[in-house]
């Protein structure tokens, strides 16, 4: 089975993360053959629109912490974060070329790393009771992206304590915050998302794509600003961070945070 199915049913292409075991976990080879896909569908002539999901219990637990978190410091220091070199989900829908719209249609969890990738899709559709948690708050990561992306999608207030708290919010509450598109009942997220993908695919292309291309640009500007502004905090070098990153995998509670 390959990391990310591509089928085409006419115009509309599905994506799908196929690492059920691992809640569909974000490493590196997994960012990368999104990414792959993703050029595949920009590149695919009779494709117009897409739809990304997760296989299995969730669309995606986030980064995998035991790859990209456990680094050694050298490894921290040469890549200059977390993410191996040339998988940094932030590139995955900036660097199109044709400007296609994409769906994201999660289900079950949608954790830390995934929640960005979620909010970079130019339409959402969630299922009901769908939980979202952005993790870096409480693994002494900076969420000012997350934020950042909630505010460029209209969250206000909202954003502001997602990011502080880090606490699971529902597919509910975000679509009241004006984060997502649709609310979709249980079982049937992908049929709503193939809805909406059929609704926006009966408009020419290439006015589509225009839009596009535009909200992608002011959003890569915004989060780029962003990581521009947090990147000397180098946080993933933090004892704090460490400390949060052992306790996950060791599935304790981390020792009380120093703030160094």
């Amino acid at each position: 089975m390959t990391l990310v199915g591509y089928e085409r049913d006419g115009a509309i292409v599905t994506l799908t993360l196929n690492r059920p075991e691992k809640l569909n976990a974000f490493s590196d080879e997994l960012v990368g053959l999104l990414g792959e896909a993703l050029h595949r569908f920009d590149m695919d002539d009779e494709a117009e629109i897409a739809i990304l999901h997760g296989s299995g219990r969730a669309f995606s637990s986030g980064a995998d912490v035991h790859q990209r978190q456990l680094r050694s410091r050298e490894e921290f220091l040469k890549l200059g974060g977390p993410q191996g070199r040339g998988t940094h989900s932030a590139d995955l829908l900036t660097k199109a070329v044709n400007w296609k719209p994409v769906i994201a249609a999660p289900h079950g969890y949608v954790l830390g790393l995934s929640v960005g990738i979620v909010l970079e899709c130019d339409l959402i559709v969630a299922e009901e009771g769908t939980r979202f948690q952005i993790t870096e708050t409480s693994r002494g990561l900076g969420a000012g992206k997350y934020w950042g992306l909630m505010q460029f999608r209209g969250g206000g207030a909202f954003s502001m304590e997602a990011a502080l708290t880090g606490r699971f919010f529902t597919a509910e509450e975000a679509f009241k915050a004006n984060l997502i598109n649709r609310v979709a009942p249980k079982g049937k997220y992908l049929e709503v998302a193939r809805e909406l993908a059929e609704e926006v695919i009966r408009n020419p292309p290439l006015s589509i794509r225009s839009t596009v291309r535009l909200r992608r640009w002011y959003m890569d500007r915004l989060s780029r600003e962003i990581m521009h502004q947090t990147a000397p905090e180098r946080l993933y070098l933090t004892e704090d961070f460490h400390e949060a990153a052992k306790a996950f995998t060791e599935k304790r509670k981390p020792a009380r945070f120093k703030g160094r």
